[in-house]
């Protein structure tokens, strides 16, 4: 590398990690920054944005929106409440299942927020230590993005994956992720099963626990969403958010099935005329989004005030920066890129899962992640089978405990165990979350690259 090469990576890396320390819209409004800096102080050519993916984000997001707006989310979450009451016992292995298919089916992980407080109530309650149900539920909800037919992750690896000539859809994406992810899930909660001592054999448990107002504070107050009543309209929405997806699944079965026309094997999809995924969804999404408002009764300034809104155009933003900060970088030096890196990518194309984590933990994003690593992955030649595998290891804002949920998942902690250590590193989310990506990245590597080979092999172009 060159003296200006490694000073334009740290121009990159620097404003990511300030980004970062600020948090929220902050990670896509420096990376501005350090684009200004390397266009117009180093004479960069400006990268590509990722626009079909920012597009995707903001019609998921505004169903997702309207789904809250409606109540629809609110009885999500009471289904959810009803089935983890209805077996306190196996909490440590309920919640993150719970979580995790929540996250599948919004879309983002935001949704932890209204079940965390119900996860720690009934821990405490079954006299089981919080730390261990609460930190792998976190974990969770956060692994589920990587498995959502809506989520900007999944979205963009079909949409690059299929510019780059591996013709992907995203049940085949899911087909991987899914039981991949839940087998990393699965690992972390038996290892949280016994982790940490039992709440009458803690010390620091016990002395909060034998001050009067602290143990008020922790078990005087039950959450929970049983006693909130639902309307119908509510329901409905969840009707339609759930038929949408329905829709979007049965158009991407379209672009699996083959046909033969004129002696030549094309796509469904294809010989229907139907558009790109892509567009599909945004089509799709605003409709359900439209449906909601129009016969669901929720209200647009509700939706567009509310967290899952909220958050979904933070990320919007932190994409939008990101990924076209690392685009210009990348794509000034991609030949430098492929010389470097050749050696590594032929004997371990796999090892390109080390630097996807890396990347997220600086950037708190795994839609930016794979927006912004996965074209250089293609351009240096991994096949997709490959990448499919270690899809799951974009996820690793849990190393630095400063994501929204982790944060939040200690503070619905009233026992106090759920915690971020002195040392920072050594904190309740750490050990779950290696143990859940590396067994499911491990997980999703050999399903691609063994038992469905052949299979993903048929798909490159």
């Amino acid at each position: 590398m060159s003296t200006v090469m490694i000073i334009e990576l740290l121009i990159v890396l620097c404003a990511l990690y300030v980004g970062s320390r600020y948090g929220s819209l902050a990670l896509g409004a420096i990376s501005g920054i350090g684009l200004a800096i390397l266009v117009f102080g180093f004479g960069m050519k400006p990268g590509t944005p990722p626009t079909d993916v920012i597009y995707i984000i903001i019609a998921a997001v505004t169903c997702a929106g309207t789904l809250q707006a409606s109540g629809g989310m609110d009885w999500m979450i009471q289904i959810a409440e009803k089935m983890l009451r209805k077996h306190p016992g196996n909490i440590t292995f309920l919640a993150p299942i719970t979580t995790f298919f929540l996250t599948v089916l919004v879309g983002t992980g935001h949704v932890v927020y209204t079940l965390m407080p119900i996860i720690c109530d009934i821990a405490l309650k079954k006299n089981i230590r919080p730390e261990r149900p609460c930190a792998v539920a976190s974990i969770a909800s956060q692994v589920g993005i990587t498995c959502s037919p809506i989520a900007a992750a999944v979205v963009a690896f079909v949409t690059i994956s299929n510019a780059n000539g591996f013709m992907v859809s995203i049940p085949q994406v899911l087909m991987i992720t899914i039981p991949a992810c839940l087998c990393g899930l699965i690992a972390a909660s038996l290892y949280s099963y016994r982790r940490g001592k039992d709440l009458d054999k803690d010390p620091d448990f016990l002395r909060r626990k034998s001050d009067p107002e602290t143990f008020k504070y922790m078990y005087g107050n039950s959450a929970t969403t049983l006693g909130k009543e639902i309307s119908k309209s509510a329901k409905a929405s969840v009707y339609v958010f759930l038929g949408a997806l329905l829709v979007i699944v049965f158009f991407a079965f379209c672009q699996m099935i083959h046909v033969t026309k004129g002696g030549e094997s094309i796509t469904l999809a294809q010989h229907m005329g139907i558009p790109k995924m892509n567009i599909i969804i945004q089509i799709i999404m605003l409709t359900a989004a439209a449906c909601n408002i129009m016969f669901c009764k929720a209200e647009p300034k509700k939706a567009v005030g509310g967290a899952v809104w909220q958050s979904g155009m933070v990320a919007v933003v932190a994409i939008y920066g990101i990924a076209w900060l690392a685009d210009t970088y990348f794509s000034n030096y991609l030949d430098d890129m492929k010389l470097m890196l050749a050696d590594m990518v032929k004997n371990y194309p796999w090892s390109i899962a080390f630097v996807f984590f890396l990347v997220s933990v600086l950037i708190n994003s795994q839609g930016a992640v794979v927006v912004a690593m996965l074209p250089l992955a293609y351009e240096l030649g991994i096949a997709g089978p490959v990448l499919l595998g270690i899809l799951p290891s974009v996820y690793g804002y849990f190393f630095i405990p400063n994501y929204p949920s982790d944060i939040a998942t200690v503070n619905f902690d009233r026992s106090g165990t759920t915690v971020i250590g002195k040392y920072l590193l050594n904190h309740s989310f750490m050990i779950p979350g290696l143990i859940s990506v590396s067994v499911s990245t491990v997980i999703g590597y050999l399903l691609t690259t063994t038992v469905f080979s052949g299979y993903f092999a048929s798909f490159i172009q």
